[in-house]
């Protein structure tokens, strides 16, 4: 559905050449919703801005559903970007104008019938949950509901791929996890490819299939999001992981506590999918002479799945202790010994 090969966007100030974008290369499937995460300055937002060519390239090759946007011309351009929606992070809404004349604005610029038009408005306040908002002004809408008009607006032309520039960072977490919501059904609902720059591993956990990690305008890690929060490689991307999984505070405890004690050891669980719901601790205690100490834990859920880790502290004797670590290891748990945190 988009290909990205080798882009790069390279800005000249005064003083010196700051790539903002470096050589990045990416394959983005129809239909999914395609997270790309990154600390201020990674380069994100630059590269959301160059897929619909608000932002042109220095250099590579952006293709989308079979269209090179790098080579168009601006008039084909302006037709190839009726399938390109797009939701900004402040909204961007004509604050003179009502939700309907919002929406309805995409629609006037493509010289859509006045019946047509108010049919699809109407269509879509619906679908974003703002009935009977359509005479509001954008001044007497919440943070929210302001999102909601920018969604519906992005959607007026029926686009195949929708663009969101940190479309929740300006919003309090429950109204965050209603517009992540919503983000979810119109994927399902219209099999929209979404791409989502944000910088909140939260977003990526909840509604992403498959996570992109920028940092310095490469991107440095990336895969299936249930891999990344299994298996971060990057410091960075831990970095992240530790924003819904992590207590650093706890983990750098457990550099103490391995210290502390010479007897048992610290092991590490990974649960993923069907095993966060196994009993394997319970199952644990019953079978094996082992002292089980729970330090630290936690549960998530991912578009594909639950996953969780926790730390425990097994005492006892050497062999019955490898005997309850051997059981774990023969579910589908994940083990690490005495995990260097």
């Amino acid at each position: 559905m988009i290909s990205i090969k080798d882009l790069s966007k390279v800005f000249q100030t005064k003083d010196q050449e700051v790539r903002a974008v470096d050589d990045l290369s990416l394959e983005i499937k129809k239909g999914e919703i395609f997270g790309v995460i990154g600390y201020s300055g990674a380069g994100k937002s630059t590269f959301i801005r160059m897929l619909n060519r608000l932002e042109d390239p220095s250099s590579g090759q952006i293709t989308m559903d079979d269209q090179d946007l790098t080579s168009m011309s601006k008039k084909k351009l302006r037709v190839a970007r009726q399938d390109i929606g797009m939701i900004f992070q402040h909204f961007n809404l004509l604050w003179s104008r009502t939700v309907f004349d919002n929406i309805a604005f995409p629609l006037e610029i493509a010289g859509i019938s006045k019946e047509e038009k108010t049919q699809r408005v109407n269509e879509l306040i619906e679908l974003v949950g703002l009935s009977g908002r359509g005479n509001s002004y954008p001044s007497q809408l919440s943070g929210g509901q302001k999102q909601r008009v920018g969604i519906a607006r992005a959607l007026a032309n029926n686009p195949k791929v929708l663009l969101c520039d940190e479309a929740t960072s300006a919003l309090d977490p429950e109204t965050t996890d209603s517009i992540l919501d919503l983000l979810v059904d119109i994927n399902e609902k219209l099999g929209l490819t979404i791409v989502l720059i944000t910088h909140e591993m939260h977003v990526i956990r909840k509604i992403c299939h498959q996570v992109a990690v920028m940092e310095a305008g490469k991107i440095v890690e990336q895969g299936d999001v249930l891999d990344v929060f299994l298996r971060p490689k990057q410091k960075v991307t831990k970095r992240f992981v530790d924003q819904v999984m992590g207590d650093p505070e706890q983990e750098n405890s457990l550099e103490l506590i391995n210290e502390q004690y010479q007897k048992g050891r610290i092991l590490r669980l990974h649960f993923v999918g069907d095993s966060a719901n196994q009993a394997v601790i319970s199952d644990v205690s019953r079978k094996f002479e082992v002292d089980i100490n729970i330090l630290h834990g936690k549960i998530t859920q991912t578009q594909k799945g639950a996953y969780g880790t926790m730390f425990v502290q097994f005492v006892g004797e050497k062999d019955e202790i490898d005997r309850a670590i051997e059981f774990i290891e023969s579910t589908s748990v994940e083990v690490e010994v005495n995990p260097s945190v």
